[in-house]
Formats: C-alpha cells, sequence, structure tokens
C-alpha cells in the first residue's frame, strides 16, 4: 500500500482486508459493527480529490462492502458517510445500525466507544475476513 493510514486509525481499528482501491479497517467499538474504507491514495482528503476513474471504483468498494456488512451482521440499516473532521485523510464509514443498539436513531457519535475484548475481537475480524475471501 502506497498511502499511509493515519494514527488515529492505526490507534482505534483493525485491517480487514485490501481492495483495489481501498483498505478495509474494523473500527474498534463493540457498540456498533463498523468498517472504514480508507483508499490507497496520499494527500487525499474528499472524494473530489480522486481522478474519475477511482471515484467510481470508490463507489463500486462502497456498495460492495455495504452489502457484506448487511449479510454479516442482518441488519436492514446502514449509516454509510464521509465526514473527515477529525482525520482528514479521505475515509468512508460504514456502521450497521440496528433499532437495538444504543443509540437509535441518533449517531453513533452521541456516545463513547468501547473496544472490543481480545476474544470477540478476534471472533469479529474473522468473521468479517470470511467474508472478504469469497
Amino acid at each position: 500500500m502506497t498511502n499511509k493510514v493515519s494514527k488515529n486509525f492505526l490507534k482505534d481499528s483493525h485491517l480487514i482486508a485490501d481492495l483495489k482501491l481501498c483498505s478495509i479497517r474494523l473500527i474498534d467499538n463493540v457498540k456498533f459493527p463498523w468498517i472504514i474504507l480508507i483508499p490507497n491514495k496520499k494527500n487525499i482528503t474528499d472524494i473530489t480529490e480522486l481522478k474519475s476513474k477511482d471515484q467510481i471504483l470508490l463507489m463500486k468498494e462502497i456498495v460492495h462492502c455495504s452489502k457484506l456488512m448487511k449479510k454479516i451482521f442482518k441488519t436492514k440499516k446502514l449509516n454509510v458517510e464521509k465526514i473527515g473532521n477529525i482525520v482528514p485523510q479521505l475515509h468512508i464509514h460504514i456502521i450497521a445500525r440496528s433499532t437495538n443498539d444504543s443509540t437509535w436513531p441518533l449517531s453513533v457519535w452521541v456516545v463513547k466507544g468501547k473496544p472490543y475484548t481480545k476474544v470477540l475481537l478476534m471472533k469479529t475480524i474473522a468473521k468479517i475476513k470470511k467474508y472478504f475471501k469469497d
């Protein structure tokens, strides 16, 4: 990968897989099934800075990952967001939501996150990785 991942992401997330354009990382927050896609491009902070072909590829990877998140976590609702206020490096959040989660219907950012236990983290990473290998 030619892109350095932000220190914030290295501290708060775990690598799942590399796609053609993006790295997929699991956010270390047991309260929500949550991944981020980080395009493998240097010094990019917004989608508009990507070349046209990479914009199209990013959308395809977002849709692909969104479908997998729905399947893996058996949900009908996803939050797909590009914010970047705290970490400017371009990244897309894909969060599986349910009416039973701790902040429904509010944003996931209204509560403090809770890290996975080591065992649950390993199980969750393995569960997600299995779908990216198919």
